[in-house]
C-alpha cells in the first residue's frame, strides 16, 4: 500500500491519546470499593475497549442488575470519573501525540477520533484537541460497541474514505477487531498482549514517522 493511500487515520482515546485509562480505571476501583468488591477483582487489562456497561457487568461478574441499578452505578462511576478528570491538561497528551496530529494534518490526511467514551468532548477539552479532528465519534454516535466495527465504519463514511484507505489507532484487543472486521489497516499502541494482532505495533505513537508508515504497515515492523 503507498503511502499517497493512506488517507486518513482514525485514533481510538482512552491510551492512545491520553491516559485517561488510568483514570476510568481509578474510578471504577472507587465505585468497587463503594460496593464492597476486592480491588484485586477489577483488572485494568480486562476492562480496555470495554463500554462502560460492558465494563460494569466485567467487574460484578454473575451479580444481575435491574436496568435501573445498573445504570446508576455506571452514572456514579461517571461522576467519580469526572471528579478526576480535572487533573488532566494538554501535558498529559501521550508522547508523540501532538506532532504526529501536526503533522497529518500538513500532510492532508484526514483526522478523526473514535471512541467508546461517554466523555469524548470534556477530555479533548483539556487537552486542548478539539479543533484537532475533522470528525469524532463517542458512545452516543453508534449502538454496537467495539468489537463491532460500526464506530469506525461511521468513521470512514464520515470522513469519506475508504476502509483500506485507513487507519485506525487502538491500543485495545476489542479496538484491534473491531478495525480488522471493518477493513482498516490497525497500529497497536501499548503492550503486545493487548494489541498483538495488529499490522504494526508500537510502544508509544513518538515511535512513529509518517512517511515510513505504509511501509510498516506492509511489513509489519
Amino acid at each position: 500500500m503507498p503511502i499517497e493511500k493512506i488517507e486518513a487515520l482514525i485514533f481510538d482515546m482512552d491510551g492512545v491519546l491520553t491516559d485517561t485509562v488510568d483514570l476510568h480505571y481509578e474510578a471504577w476501583l472507587r465505585l468497587a470499593q463503594e460496593k464492597g468488591i476486592p480491588a484485586t477483582q477489577v483488572d485494568r487489562d480486562q476492562l480496555r475497549g470495554l463500554s462502560r456497561r460492558d465494563s460494569l457487568q466485567t467487574i460484578l461478574g454473575e451479580e444481575l442488575l435491574s436496568p435501573e441499578d445498573a445504570a446508576a452505578l455506571m452514572l456514579r462511576k461517571n461522576e467519580h470519573f469526572l471528579e478526576l478528570l480535572d487533573r488532566l491538561s494538554p501535558a498529559d497528551c501521550l508522547p508523540g501525540v501532538q506532532r504526529i496530529l501536526a503533522e497529518a494534518r500538513s500532510a492532508g490526511l484526514k483526522l478523526g477520533l473514535a471512541s467508546s467514551s461517554q466523555n469524548v468532548y470534556a477530555v479533548l477539552d483539556k487537552l486542548q484537541l478539539l479543533e484537532a479532528f475533522d470528525a469524532i465519534a463517542d458512545a452516543f454516535t453508534i449502538t454496537r460497541t467495539k468489537p463491532a466495527p460500526d464506530v469506525f465504519l461511521w468513521m470512514a463514511g464520515r470522513l469519506n474514505v475508504r476502509p483500506i484507505h485507513a487507519v485506525v489507532f487502538e491500543d485495545s484487543s476489542v479496538g484491534i477487531e473491531a478495525a480488522h472486521t471493518g477493513g482498516f489497516w490497525s497500529v497497536g499502541i501499548g503492550a503486545a498482549h493487548n494489541v498483538g494482532k495488529a499490522h504494526l505495533m508500537l510502544s508509544t505513537l513518538a515511535t512513529l514517522e509518517l512517511d515510513t508508515l505504509a511501509q510498516r504497515l506492509e511489513s509489519g515492523q
